[in-house]
């Protein structure tokens, strides 16, 4: 039955996708920065809907196939969403716990302003690597960087950019990444040889980053030395900063190292951070709930949002939190782009688009640059790396085989241009998640995350060199 199915032209598949850039230019047009509180969820499923019309409609595929993928799909990230609910309780507690403020108190205090965004960068790159994941770099120690910068006078767009190109490179490379085996297991390539191999990209682009990191540094007109002290008795006056505080970063990092899973070491890191909160910073809890009841201030500081008040305008702005309750709009995001990535997948729209690619791979360079162009293309349709990652790996497997390349060079690809791309697509659940937590937009630091914008360039790059491009001969492709 499924043989005499018809699969729509690439020109109908393009439709939807089509119907969802114009209502998603409308929607943030109309709503600015508000467009994420059901603007863009209803254009995603509007679309959707499009989607699943012209498919039953002149296709004859079965509801059904609709419904199985788009359940599939929001299986698929349903530990995403437990972690983004997380971070969300992570992210309040370390604030009114004193945690960042105290980061943030001792770091101006050792970054200096020439080298903050290379230094930025490499932090964020060496943390991500523990932690296997971008989302908990960027959620923590990325928010106490950020407070840095702006105390030291960046935009915050250079600052965000830093963060995230430094938290993807390590999210790229660690063994611990969700990501990382993700490619590899997809392209049937062993962990570690799939890491190696990538080194060769994401190297020569984390230098690259660098040097534009330490140029812009020394270029900058940072904040004088007054300002910075200003702020640092702003925050001394507002919390109780205490070497102990750290202790919550250590011991997170203790869990990090001993491959504890993410989920249980954000939990764990969270009521720690909530018992410090009680023992360090009793008086901010009481300013939050308003009376004299410690577990109440506790519990909205994990599931609702705070307000500080204090001397400082952008002090008062940091340490504004959100809680869980400020990452609904995002899971919100995520469960309708599910919806539209699973009814593009069911109807065949994806697969005929993507097939348009094949038709140039010749050349060693077509072959990487089709790769890296249908990898950053279903980022932007299915508004999900996990999806743009098995459906590149899945779909180019059989042609890298029978082409003769090895699965190395496919998973490496893969990585270079979904994992890291998908943080600069407004729509897409990376790119709007971490613009959730940094309370950056995703179109203010994507100009900065050099990172994440030479990396797919260098893929193909490192393919027109052909250096350790193995291209074995098939003499049986069958």
């Amino acid at each position: 039955m499924s043989s005499t199915k018809k699969i729509p032209s690439p020109l109908v598949s393009l439709l939807p996708i089509l119907i969802l850039i114009g209502m998603l230019f409308a929607t943030i047009r109309t709503f600015g920065s508000d467009a994420l509180n059901g603007g863009s969820q209803v254009s995603l499923l509007t679309t959707t809907a499009a989607c699943v019309f012209i498919g039953v409609a002149f296709y004859r595929i079965p509801w059904k196939d609709y419904e199985i993928a788009i359940t599939n799909n929001i299986a698929g990230v349903s530990s995403a969403i437990i972690i983004l609910l997380i971070i969300g309780a992570l992210s309040g507690a370390w604030m009114i716990s004193g945690v960042v403020p105290t980061l943030i108190y001792y770091g101006m205090q050792i970054i200096h302003p020439d080298f903050f965004l290379a230094s930025t960068c490499i932090i964020c790159a060496l943390v991500s690597i523990m932690t296997g994941s971008s989302w908990t770099t960027i959620a923590t120690i990325g928010i106490a960087l950020l407070g840095i910068g702006k105390a030291q006078g960046f935009e915050e767009g250079w600052i965000a950019g830093a963060i995230i190109s430094g938290a993807y490179f390590g999210d790229k490379v660690s063994p611990l990444s969700d990501t990382t085996v993700l490619a590899a297991s997809v392209t049937e390539t062993p962990l570690f040889r799939h890491i190696r191999y990538m080194m060769i990209t994401t190297i020569p682009s984390l230098v690259i980053t660098l040097v534009i990191f330490t140029i812009m540094g020394f270029t900058y007109e940072t904040s004088g030395t007054e300002q910075i002290a200003e702020f640092a008795a702003s925050l001394d006056a507002k919390f109780h900063i205490t070497p102990w505080l750290l202790v919550v970063p250590v011991l997170t990092g203790v869990l990090i190292a001993r491959k504890i899973p993410s989920i249980i070491t954000l939990f764990l890191s969270t009521l720690l951070a909530a018992a410090f909160a009680v023992i360090f910073q009793p008086e901010l809890l009481h300013e939050i709930f308003g009376n004299n009841n410690l577990f109440e201030g506790t519990m909205m500081s994990l599931y609702g949002s705070t307000g500080l008040q204090s001397d400082s305008a952008m002090l008062t702005e940091l340490i504004a939190t959100r809680g869980m309750a400020g990452m609904m709009n995002t899971i919100w995001l995520i469960l309708c782009a599910m919806c539209f990535g699973g009814a593009m997948t069911a109807s065949g729209m994806l697969g005929s688009i993507t097939s348009v690619f094949v038709r140039f791979m010749k050349s060693t360079v077509s072959v990487v640059a089709s790769t890296v162009g249908s990898g950053i293309f279903l980022n932007l349709a299915t508004a999900d790396q996990y999806i743009s990652i098995i459906l590149t790996g899945n779909m180019f497997s059989n042609i890298y085989e029978k082409k003769g390349y090895e699965s190395r060079l496919l998973s490496r690809t893969t990585e270079d241009a979904v994992t890291v791309t998908s943080v600069l697509i407004p729509w897409n659940t990376c790119g709007m998640t971490q613009a959730t937590i940094l309370s950056v937009s995703t179109l203010t630091y994507l100009p900065y995350c050099f990172f994440n914008l030479i990396s797919p360039l260098m893929s193909i790059l490192v393919a027109a060199t052909g250096y350790k491009i193995i291209k074995k001969t098939v003499n049986n492709p069958g």
